[in-house]
């Protein structure tokens, strides 16, 4: 199931038929994901030039960089991630507000946008996508399991996405993971759809 976090307002258009839309889920692979995000890059290089995309993963553990790295000549594009399970990590290295964290947690909206907005910003790229959440078996930072949040980093500002999936921990973090690679490739395209960063104060 998915909660949107999406005002009526906040919605800009969707420019590809294959771009999610604000309420869906992409329920293939971390790998065909990753082969989108080829697509979108493709696509979007050939307009503007080179693009170069890079990842901040807490409960996805790398796999998010993982599924990115099975595409050949993922290279040109995929500068790298962090990979930020700890609170410490998510703050000195990707600089998550530590109050933040202290307050509320890693599972939360802007926890997952601050981690986007460093990992492009350590890595050197013009998008990013977080994922931070819980994967079980028990809840955590007040959350149920399968809560999850994705944010979105892209020269036209962050977004950030709230999931709840189901299923055992594997699973959940391989459907955050497709999940957040399909947004990330949505966003290269050009759609638009999470809740701003601006929106979350």
């Amino acid at each position: 199931m998915v909660v949107p976090l999406i005002r009526e307002d906040a919605l800009s258009p969707v420019l590809s038929s294959t771009a999610l839309s604000s309420a869906e889920v992409f329920s293939g692979t971390p790998e065909a994901a990753a082969l989108l995000l080829r697509d979108a890059v493709q696509l979007r290089a050939s307009q503007e030039g080179p693009v170069l995309v890079a990842t901040a993963e807490s409960l996805t553990g790398g796999d998010v960089g993982g599924a990115i790295c099975t595409v050949p000549g993922a290279s040109a594009y995929y500068r790298g991630g962090v990979i930020s399970y700890a609170y410490e990590v998510k703050a000195q290295v990707l600089g998550v507000d530590a109050q933040l964290l202290a307050r509320e947690g890693a599972v939360h909206p802007a926890v997952a946008v601050q981690m986007a907005v460093g990992a492009a910003r350590v890595c050197g790229a013009d998008y990013a996508v977080s994922t931070t959440g819980v994967a079980g078996p028990d809840p955590a930072d007040g959350q149920p399991v399968g809560t999850v949040y994705i944010g979105v980093c892209s020269p036209g500002g962050s977004e950030v996405f709230e999931r709840h999936y189901s299923g055992d921990r594997a699973q959940i973090r391989a459907a955050a993971s497709a999940d957040a690679i399909a947004l990330l490739a949505r966003a290269v395209r050009g759609g638009a759809g999470g809740v701003l960063e601006n929106e979350l104060a």
